[in-house]
This record gives structure tokens, sequence and C-alpha cells, in this order.
């Protein structure tokens, strides 16, 4: 007696070569993405200088010529206020790209903690008293 194959019974190579092709598109794609352009450095950098611009104008740089106080006290509250938007941002990214996210989200929490410490200093309430 002869054996008849059925048609589901061959095996199927176009089904293997698509896998592969699948595979190849898929890594195609992904180092697409991790590939910045103009355009995307450019909306990312825009993105923090508006950050900093309006901590800038928050931390008061326009105190001195209100108030009169003196231009280093509020170059110290600036750089002090910095440190903690940089600790946000450290954290940000920490969180966002997930690589090294323990050692980001603590370095960012310390240098937030660091710029607390520095206003209170600043403003003579010691916290470390």
């Amino acid at each position: 007696m002869v054996k008849h194959r059925r048609f589901s019974d061959k095996p199927k190579e176009d089904s293997t070569k698509n896998e592969e092709k699948i595979e190849l598109q898929e890594q195609e794609v992904s180092s697409e993405k991790t590939s910045f352009d103009l355009k995307s450095i450019l909306l990312s950098g825009t993105k923090y200088a508006y950050i900093i611009g309006a901590v800038a104008l928050l931390s008061g740089i326009f105190t001195p010529l209100t108030l009169g106080v003196e231009i280093e006290a509020v170059i110290f509250g600036m750089l002090s206020i910095f440190l903690g938007l940089a600790g946000g941002i450290v954290i940000f990214l920490g969180i966002k790209y997930q690589k090294f996210t323990i050692m980001m989200v603590c370095g960012g929490l310390g240098m937030m903690f660091a710029s607390l410490i520095l206003i209170y200093e600043s403003t003579n309430h010691s916290l470390i008293n």
C-alpha cells in the first residue's frame, strides 16, 4: 500500500524564511529607534532649555533688580535650584531608559536632597544642626 501525502504534511520552508525575515525587520526597526537624527536632538534640547528657563525665572532671577539683594546670593540660590533640577532630570532619565535605574534614581534623590540642604543653609536655617 502506498501512503499518500497530504498538503499539510509537507514541511513549510516558507514559514521559516518568513520568521527570519520578521526577525531581521524587527532588528532594523529597533536600530532605527536608537539612532538620533538632528530633529530629535533639537527637540530634546529645546525641551530641556524650556525647563531650565522656567526654573531660572521661578528661582528669582529678577530679585536683585526689584529688591536690591546681592547678586552673589541670587546666583548661589539659582545654582542650588539647578542642582535639584538636575536631580529630577537624572531620575526621569533613569526611569525612562531603564538603564542603571537604581543608581540613577538614588543619585537624583541625593542631588535633590543636597539642593534642599543648600537652600536651607542659604536662608540661615540649618537642617544639619
